[in-house]
């Protein structure tokens, strides 16, 4: 009896989290705070916010992190949480590109398991690297493609699955900004600094930064493993480091053929993610400013309008919808989702238990594959966009 209550205690506590990187001044910090809070299934306790010591500490007041918690590098951190009995089981690390491997081996080494911001790494190395290392450890290791996490988009993948689109013929995914229009870079923007410089970002910069959120959204819902891709990466604007602008033809496993576009400079829109998905018997188009709508077209029949919360809608999406359709669910939810179903892998580990089966989020494997689209991306292109093996 002692024993049950001890499992059942385990799989119902918060899980205590840190965080590396997200202090003053930083974006996606607080989204990952706010994703954390939203299924109360974590517990933030403790931080290395900066890597100004300072404003770590500063941040981690602002934050309500004990002050023995607030710690000026990622490393002391993992060393001193690692030997506390009330020590953080995860970690969310948050950083630019560049911190992103150190911080994760560091953890992974000290027995933490790892919710990492994308892309997993600034190279291939790395990443394999931490392939083998999640391996090794057993530890769970997820990557916040967050939008893999929003209803529709689970349903997408779930009728791809199911044979409702046929053979997959076609995907199509773009993803076009417009906030790096001008060298936003010069004029004090701490965000587009460390996305514009190579030491921080890696070999990639729209690609990296957005590019690979649209890849990741292709192949989760298409179930598709790219093959060949031909690149063209373009920095527009004068000066600029890395590429602004991404347009990629791909070939897929199968016959599939697919284009991606990417852009930060491209005037009116704000955060277009589109996906579109066509096969032998209908095709689907997702767009993330709508997200709790999924167009469905059967060949040959009328358009069909999916929506989250409303009938038709799937197990699959059912099982990561918190409200009744015609109350918006988005990014923030979406995003939750991803720290909710890395919780479930976290709790189920904690009791010895495997995964639940309809649990799905964003692994290291993931990571690895995004960075692999990015290696070769960039080398296609700078060899005159020739057709380039991932």
């Amino acid at each position: 009896m002692a024993i049950e209550a001890s499992k059942q205690k385990a799989a119902t506590r918060r899980i205590r989290i840190g965080m590396v990187g997200g202090g003053q001044g930083a974006f996606i910090g607080a989204v990952h705070r706010i994703a954390m809070r939203i299924d109360d299934q974590y517990e933030l306790v403790a931080g290395a916010l900066s890597s100004d010591p300072a404003r770590a500490k500063a941040s981690a007041k602002e934050l309500g992190i004990a002050e023995d918690r607030a710690y000026g590098s990622f490393e002391d951190m993992a060393k001193a949480e690692a030997k506390r009995p009330d020590g953080i089981e995860a970690v969310a690390i948050v950083t630019p590109n560049h911190m992103h491997a150190p911080a994760a081996k560091a953890f992974l080494k000290a027995g933490i398991h790892v919710i990492c911001d994308k892309p997993l790494t600034t190279t291939v190395k790395d990443a394999k690297e931490l392939v083998a290392l999640v391996k090794k450890t057993g530890k769970i290791f997820a990557v916040t493609h967050n939008y893999t996490g929003y209803p529709m988009i689970r349903q997408a993948r779930a009728m791809v699955e199911k044979g409702a689109l046929g053979t997959i013929r076609l995907v199509q995914a773009e993803y076009p900004q417009d906030w790096l229009t001008e060298k936003a870079e010069d004029s004090g923007s701490k965000q587009a600094e460390w996305r514009t410089d190579p030491a921080r970002s890696g070999a990639g910069g729209a690609i990296g930064d957005i590019g690979t959120h649209a890849y990741n959204l292709a192949c989760f819902v298409s179930g598709l493993t790219l093959k060949q891709l031909c690149a063209e990466l373009t920095s527009f604007v004068e000066g600029r480091k890395l590429d602004d602008d991404v347009q990629i033809l791909m070939r897929f496993d199968g016959g599939a053929k697919g284009m991606l576009w990417a852009s930060q400079v491209a005037p009116g829109h704000e955060n277009g993610l589109k996906l579109r998905v066509y096969g032998t018997k209908g095709g689907l188009e997702w767009t993330q400013a709508d997200p709790n709508y999924l167009w469905y077209t059967p060949f040959g029949k009328p358009k069909q309008l999916l929506t989250r919360g409303g009938a038709g809608a799937s197990p699959e999406a059912a099982r990561v919808t918190r409200i009744p359709g015609g109350h918006p669910e988005g990014y923030l939810e979406g995003f939750a989702n991803i720290y909710t179903e890395a919780a479930q892998a976290i709790i189920a580990a904690r009791t010895g238990k495997k995964t639940p089966k309809d649990v799905i989020y964003p692994t290291v494997e993931d990571g690895l594959a995004g960075m692999e689209f990015i290696e070769a991306a960039v080398k296609s292109s700078k060899a005159g966009g020739v057709w380039t093996k991932v």
